[in-house]
């Protein structure tokens, strides 16, 4: 799908303002704050409902509103759950943020609708498939197991269905569970009630493992095809449950209050060919070609997946890159969709034939 433009109200620092895109590579360029990554982060919304640096919903609803609305019109093949046809189609995709109470009223913080129609979020996801990349992702390695999982739920669940449902579910049932096991703990509540929490867990921890093992294992066969890449591996540390391993924590799991194995446990690390792991060893040059390597990985896994292009969106990143790795890049960005962001005006002639938005 092609994003042709989008229209911001009430979000972040923009009150009201609309921005058409080339079908190639667009350049957002102006100084620090003038709103080119929160332009980002309204797109990333737009495509899967989720902000990439918002820790609350709140704030991304402009500080003097209740409502922030950020509005898209797509074209191309219509790829999205419910629609799956590969005829050329256009769709007006639509999130609105709350800060929880509109006009003295209680109400969602998240709205997603598509044509006009509202819809739960896990039909609304996968429209508009999209990739960022920016500085913050450098700290993908060195950072915790949290950011490792979620780099691989949120390519996951932009390109299957049944893993976004088994992501939902399992988070709601181990919140669950982990207020039973304080309770068992209190005595107010008995083993048993873990029953069916437990069969939870378990069905829908498997299907996250086993999609998760498939993105590593697509992922290293990229890049066993890759030049520049190829001396990398990535190893896949999955935390398996059943009912076998919920029964041999069941005595720690007690004592600390919650759920100690599952794939909210998992984790991976980037290798080297002498084995040597970048998160802990590598340089920081090598560190920034691994989260390349990954974000790379992200972009063709999706591609094949739903084959379509997915938009690409590249945060203020040359600056972090040698010129081995911009050229990859930009090898990477032909015949995609691209929106780029920059403060440098010198960076505006690495972009041929690009269209550039100034902001003020």
């Amino acid at each position: 799908m092609i994003l042709l433009n989008i229209e911001l109200v009430d979000f972040r620092n923009y009150t009201s303002q609309s921005f058409n895109f080339s079908t190639g590579v667009n350049v957002v360029w102006g100084k620090n704050a003038s709103g080119k990554t929160n332009l980002l982060e309204a797109i990333y919304l737009l495509g899967t409902g989720n902000s990439f640096r918002a820790k609350v919903i709140d704030e991304m609803v402009h500080f003097s509103q209740e409502l922030g609305r950020v509005r898209g019109k797509l074209s191309g093949p219509a790829y999205a759950q419910g629609y799956g046809g590969a005829k050329d189609d256009e769709r007006d995709l639509e999130v609105m943020v709350t800060k929880g109470m509109v006009v003295g009223v209680k109400t969602l913080k998240r709205k997603y609708l598509v044509d006009g129609t509202s819809k739960r979020k896990r039909d609304y996801v996968g429209y508009l498939p999209v990739v960022v990349f920016r500085p913050e992702d450098m700290d993908m390695l060195t950072g915790g197991p949290d950011l490792r999982r979620s780099f691989m739920d949120e390519v996951l669940c932009q390109v299957n269905e049944s893993f976004g449902r088994s992501l939902s579910v399992y988070t709601q049932a181990l919140r669950r569970r982990n207020k039973l096991l304080d309770a068992i703990r209190e005595g107010a509540v008995n083993r048993y009630s873990l029953t069916f929490w437990d069969g939870l867990l378990i069905k829908h921890g498997n299907v996250l493992s086993s999609e998760r093992e498939s993105l590593i294992n697509h992922i290293n066969s990229l890049w066993k095809r890759s030049e520049l890449f190829n001396d990398l591996k990535l190893v896949y540390e999955k935390s398996g449950i059943s009912e076998a391993r919920l029964a041999q924590y069941k005595d720690e799991e007690l004592a600390a209050g919650y759920t100690l194995v599952g794939p909210h446990k998992d984790d991976f690390r980037v290798l080297t060919s002498d084995e040597r792991d970048l998160g802990v060893y590598g340089s920081r040059g090598e560190q920034r070609m691994a989260v390349l390597a990954l974000k790379l990985g992200e972009i063709y896994f999706g591609e094949e997946k739903v084959n379509d292009k997915p938009l690409l969106l590249l945060d203020d990143i040359f600056s972090e890159l040698d010129d081995v790795h911009k050229k990859e890049v930009l090898r990477v960005m032909a015949g995609r969709q691209v929106i780029v962001t920059t403060a440098n005006k010198e960076d505006l002639a690495l972009f041929r034939e690009a269209k550039v938005i100034e902001l003020n």
